[in-house]
């Protein structure tokens, strides 16, 4: 339960990951240079351009997961009564990680239900 989060933050992580890998192989890519003199110039600009197309591609997440979170559903998790936004039919709270589904056939039944499930089987 605790590595479980709501979808777009879950992209928000992601690009966030990713922009701390461009970053570090830049930084690594240039100390290249340091430890290796003339040698190190070809990992500095391997490391310079890979980490600027991680840098692109979180740029890309972040654009991505802001248009979603637009566009997604507010509703007031029944747990910690704080309103989150929703991806798809089910989702997770931002806050309380707590499952939350906008359909009713996927939706916690009670332990009546339950009990007359297992006796009918």
């Amino acid at each position: 339960m605790i590595f479980k989060s709501a979808k777009i933050n879950a992209f928000r992580t992601w690009g966030l990951l990713l922009t701390m890998l461009g970053m570090g192989l830049m930084i690594l890519g240039t100390a290249g240079i340091v430890f290796w003199g003339q040698t190190g110039k070809i990992v500095a600009g391997i490391g310079l351009v890979i980490g600027l197309v991680s840098m692109m591609v979180s740029l890309a997440i972040y654009f991505w997961a802001g248009m979603l979170s637009t566009s997604a559903v507010q509703v007031e998790c029944p747990e910690c009564r704080k309103l989150t936004k929703m991806l798809g039919k089910t989702d997770r709270c931002m806050f309380c990680h707590t499952i939350l589904t906008l359909d009713p056939e996927l939706a916690t039944i009670t332990s009546e239900q339950v009990k007359n499930k297992q006796v009918k089987r």
